[in-house]
């Protein structure tokens, strides 16, 4: 599937970004398709050089047999080597921002991508919300009051630098791709434009799978997420009833405990819908003896 060029409308830079106007102007021009006549598609000089190269290392990556998850996972591993990361992760998010799933170079760098889901904060959470990219350089930096619980602990799981990429085509959203570093630092302009090529390759490895699905079918590998999703739907609303409260403060809870007790949100959503997680209506959290020790089975 070819996509129409440019596939994201940038918001305007803010006081204080990592990469100054010029650079970013710079990049941009490089990046979106341009037309220089009706009818005439002509690339601006190096994307498809860009492109080539993106998708040759990815072609380059072990073959991963999970579908469109496994795709991105490989695309996740050849990010990481491309811009000299520690890490890379997409997550598939819906218009809510809720996730549905997670691809990732690795485990560590799936959990810091959990990491802001649990928490609500984060350049993904920004970068999705604010349909453009992300690109924090120091963690340490002003990035603590921007996101006070996200960035230090990030931090203590090695992550210095992050930076976000929206994938959306229009007014369609899709998730973000992530690229964490080890050690703080900016993206110079070169892994800047591969960057973007790399988040352009991830939507259409998402449209692509959905397309080949078919109308009514769920693209391979994402059947998953589509359940995962229901069940934490399912939990919210079971949690709403137990505490008397509302969606948002219903997830805000689940958040709250999954961050405490180092899990997943998936796995605390499914432990409330099978009743193993019961959450006391006086106190707001687990009741006695619920636990991540002492969850009855």
């Amino acid at each position: 599937m070819s996509l129409p060029g440019p596939w994201y409308k940038p918001a305007p830079l803010r006081k204080g970004s990592d990469h100054d106007r010029a650079d970013v102007r710079l990049v941009r021009r490089k990046v979106r398709v341009r037309f220089a006549a009706p009818g005439s598609r002509q690339r601006v000089s190096g994307v498809d050089e860009d492109r080539a190269f993106v998708v040759g290392l990815i072609a380059r990556q072990p073959a991963d047999r999970d579908g469109v998850i496994g795709g991105l996972r490989r695309l996740c591993a050849a990010t990481v080597h491309a811009l000299s990361a520690s890490g890379a992760a997409v997550g598939v998010m819906a218009e809510d921002g809720v996730r549905g799933v997670t691809a990732a170079s690795d485990p560590a760098s799936e959990r810091v991508e959990e990491l802001q889901f649990v928490l609500g904060e984060g350049p993904c959470v920004d970068a999705f919300a604010g349909r453009r990219p992300v690109l924090v350089a120091d963690l340490e930096g002003e990035s603590v009051s921007r996101w006070p619980a996200f960035a230090p602990t990030a931090g203590d799981l090695g992550v210095r630098a992050v930076f976000a990429f929206p994938l959306q085509v229009g007014a369609a959203r899709l998730g973000v791709l992530d690229v964490f570093r080890a050690r703080p630092g900016r993206l110079s302009g070169t892994e800047l434009r591969h960057a973007l090529m790399f988040a352009e390759v991830a939507l259409t490895t998402l449209l692509d799978g959905q397309e080949n699905a078919g109308a009514g079918a769920v693209a391979a590998g994402l059947a998953g997420a589509v359940e995962r999703r229901a069940v934490l739907f399912q939990a919210q609303g079971m949690l709403m009833v137990q505490l008397g409260v509302g969606l948002v403060e219903a997830l805000a809870r689940m958040r709250a405990h999954a961050y405490a007790e180092n899990r997943y949100l998936g796995e605390v959503a499914a432990d409330i819908v099978a009743r193993r997680l019961l959450f006391d209506p006086d106190q707001g959290g687990p009741s006695a003896g619920q636990g991540e020790a002492g969850r009855q089975s």
